[in-house]
């Protein structure tokens, strides 16, 4: 997992990204590829 300032840049590199809250953070998951992730904050 990658923490990262902008999570634009993160959900715009591939087509099956979705953004996520979860306890207060934001986080970008993939269901197809599930190594991809980012989280901010």
């Amino acid at each position: 997992m990658k923490v990262i300032n902008s999570l634009k840049t993160a959900k715009l590199r591939e087509k099956g990204c979705r953004v996520v809250r979860r306890r207060g953070r934001v986080y970008v998951i993939n269901k197809k590829n599930p190594r991809f992730k980012a989280r901010q904050g």
